[in-house]
């Protein structure tokens, strides 16, 4: 690339607002990624954008239409950008050709695109018409890296490994109980903490369950209480095809019922209702949860929100299919009940899962632990 190894003045400024415009598209873009524009002409913002739901404008496009419905010329502008502007036609033409086109003179942007039809070559469409280009790791801007790709968390994940980022969120007593011997489970946290909950659903693409907890609550297993623009996929493992056509989470949304057994009829009535059913077997006859993830990935699924019980939470964590835990946790001990996985047996303390943690927040009056596991 032709950039310069020192930022000027006022470039990391310009960068945070790029972040800010980035954060406007937190739903609605998947499976494309989040990204923020900001395009500046003499040290003044002339152009804002972000990336629009999926088929529509990119977020360097709506920064170049912005500063084209005020007036402004963007030719010798600079352009700010959280990820690596587009080299490939998809739903869009190239973000990178719309820039030359338009005269920018100079482009920085926060990260490389992980995209494998990307990955650089954004970067040298820009080169190549002789615009400047700069990235944050070229400042040293460490922490921008880190807070571009945490927006990106999932898209990432899914251009570097084919599977998509997988939070499991779990809620329970202080002393790691999700409800009563009796099964009684409602309410342990807070209804702050259950409101948070539905942010976190709303972000996701897809939102997973087992089958038990399908039989025993009988969920919408949906977005409720908050604005979204769409409702998440809904994904359920049912092994052997016990879920009724009259469960409520048929009632909304794409829905995805994920088994190990065929059987035509209950196929047949499961699809009546609209769903899909697909057959993933592993050599034990249960589901197989790494064909799974390659699958939701291939169906470009960037963040996957589990909410299970104890014996499908555990199985995830045991086949190390999840990156990350959403635990809220109520001050209250229940004693006896339920807990929150049911993982395999440990011979030896060095054998347990290793976390760290990312995020711990008071909600309500509940406790929010982000942890992620170590890889």
């Amino acid at each position: 690339m032709t950039q310069p190894t020192i930022a000027k003045e006022n470039d990391r400024h310009f960068m945070e607002m790029a972040m800010e415009m980035a954060a406007h598209a937190t739903i609605e873009t998947s499976p494309n990624p989040k990204v923020g524009c900001v395009i500046v002409k003499n040290d003044v913002v002339i152009g804002r954008g972000w990336t629009q739901a999926v088929g529509q404008a990119h977020a360097e496009v709506q920064a170049l239409r912005d500063a084209a419905a005020q007036g402004h010329d963007v030719r010798g502008a600079t352009a700010y950008v959280t990820l690596e502007p587009c080299s490939h036609y998809g739903r869009t033409p190239p973000c990178a050709n719309a820039l030359v086109d338009a005269g920018i003179a100079r482009v920085v942007a926060a990260i490389e695109d992980a995209n494998p039809q990307v990955a650089g070559r954004g970067f040298a469409i820009l080169c190549a018409a002789g615009i400047e280009v700069a990235s944050a790791s070229d400042f040293a801007w460490a922490d921008m890296v880190l807070t571009a790709r945490e927006m990106n968390v999932g898209f990432l994940k899914r251009m570097e490994t084919g599977k998509p980022w997988v939070r499991m969120k779990v809620a329970g007593s202080l002393d790691g109980k999700t409800a009563l011997p009796s099964g009684q489970s409602q309410w342990i946290t807070s209804s702050a903490a259950r409101q948070d909950g539905h942010v976190w659903r709303a972000r996701a693409d897809a939102i997973l369950t087992g089958i038990g907890t399908v039989l025993a609550d009988n969920p919408a297993l949906n977005v409720r209480g908050i604005a979204t623009p769409r409702q998440p996929k809904k994904i359920v493992l049912d092994s052997h095809l016990r879920i009724s056509p009259d469960a409520k989470l048929f009632d909304d949304a794409d829905v995805l019922i994920v088994c190990a057994k065929e059987d035509a009829s209950k196929r047949a009535q499961i699809e009546e209702r609209g769903a899909e059913v697909l057959c993933i077997v592993d050599s034990s006859g249960r589901v197989d949860l790494h064909s799974l993830m390659l699958e939701l990935g291939r169906r470009q699924l960037n963040e996957v929100h589990v909410e299970a019980g104890a014996i499908l939470n555990g199985a995830l964590v045991d086949a190390n299919c999840v990156d990350e835990l959403l635990v809220y946790l109520a001050p209250k001990l229940l004693g006896s009940g339920a807990g929150l996985f049911a993982l395999s047996e440990l011979t030896h303390v060095d054998q347990a899962k290793q976390l760290m943690f990312h995020d711990v927040s008071r909600v309500g009056d509940d406790l929010r632990v982000l942890a992620r596991f170590k890889k």
